[in-house]
């Protein structure tokens, strides 16, 4: 089997309702996609995010980096140098790891189907059952309120609660929130980078005298600072995990050596795909430290190649794989089902994605 065409495209899905963050706001999925062609007639499918305020990538970054850095270094060349061809997409240029994530999601795609094979067994088969948190925006308290009663509702019993705009304000909505769903629905919460270290410590413990029952928060302070995530590791009555700083095993490492964070989360286009995944999360099997498995705003192909990765390896013990049942439409077909907050890995060799409903994705060669 070897890659005779690398195929780019764009796909673009509206979401229910707006998404917002400390970092952005987003009322539309608009991502690139990848199909790995080959001599048999197999094709293996990836998908990337702009992700800029996170990642550094832009949609034409991404068409970039693919099509004048990626493609060359694997057009031609056989699955049977599979470990060759992962570490080709890693060495095409530096950064830009969501471009490598879909170029990688691809060929495990495509390796899967060589052997006839679901890439969660090939991985490790842990389970082909996962259950999902969902995402509440960060806005008013009462409307926060109103998104949470609506999300407990559709079946959801995990709650990320995204905070950080207006910090004074992140008590109230946290209490807002767990005043509307009840005591037995977990909450967490993600900064995405907004506090700083004494700043998360006082508000973490704030949520927790009142008797918020925060299970951990997400990224407290900036991506940069160890040093500050350490602190509040260290001295906040809350968990913590770590995201924007982890984008390769060499972060996440550090991490886990210095007791930085609690809890690791791996998303896919952070950290290249799921080549790099796999070491992070070999790394946190040694150290002991559980993992979350997170995705970006994506639609299904990018978020089934993660949901692959969950279902393998039990040191995943969190999953936030929200970004389809966030999207009002689904474009595309096979690949894992998401029923609300279940969801069950395919067992179709590879990821099992068939294609796209007709007419939804652009094709930039067209």
């Amino acid at each position: 089997m070897k890659i005779t065409q690398v195929k780019l495209g764009r796909i673009s899905t509206p979401l229910r309702v707006p998404f917002k963050t400390a970092l952005r706001t987003v009322s539309s999925v608009e991502d690139v996609i990848v199909e790995l062609h080959t001599d048999t007639g197999a094709v293996g499918y990836g998908e990337a995010p702009p992700t800029g305020v996170i990642t550094g990538d832009t949609t034409g970054a991404i068409i970039g980096a693919i099509r004048d850095h990626i493609a060359p270094a694997i057009l031609g060349r056989g699955l049977d140098e599979f470990e060759d061809l992962t570490a080709a997409v890693q060495k095409a240029l530096v950064h830009n790891t969501s471009a490598k994530a879909a170029v990688d999601m691809a060929l495990w795609d495509l390796l899967g189907q060589k052997y006839s094979a679901p890439v969660y067994r090939m991985l490790g088969g842990a389970r082909s059952n996962i259950v999902t948190d969902i995402t509440i925006s960060v806005n008013p308290p009462e409307e926060m309120a109103r998104d949470a009663r609506t999300a407990i509702q559709r079946g959801y019993d995990c709650l990320k609660v995204k905070v950080g705009i207006d910090p004074e304000l992140d008590v109230a909505r946290l209490a807002a929130v767990r005043e509307a769903v009840g005591k037995d629905v977990k909450l967490r919460i993600d900064a995405n980078q907004a506090w700083n270290a004494k700043q998360a410590v006082r508000i973490l413990d704030q949520m927790q005298e009142k008797g918020l029952d925060i299970e951990f928060v997400e990224q407290p302070v900036p991506a940069a600072d160890l040093e500050g995530m350490q602190y509040v590791t260290r001295h906040a009555s809350v968990p913590v995990l770590a995201d924007e700083s982890v984008f390769s095993p060499a972060d996440a490492l550090r991490i886990m050596q210095t007791g930085a964070a609690d809890f690791v989360n791996i998303k896919l286009m952070k950290c290249g795909g799921i080549t790099n995944a796999l070491r992070i999360a070999s790394a946190a099997e040694v150290y002991g430290v559980e993992c979350m498995i997170g995705c970006m705003l994506e639609a299904k192909i990018s978020v089934n190649a993660a949901v692959e990765l969950a279902c393998a390896k039990k040191i995943i013990t969190k999953v936030d794989l929200d970004g389809p049942v966030l999207c009002s439409e689904d474009h595309i077909l096979g690949g894992a089902v998401f029923n609300e907050k279940n969801i069950t890995v395919s067992d179709a060799p590879g990821m099992g994605i068939q294609g796209f409903v007709p007419g939804k994705v652009t094709y930039l060669d067209d």
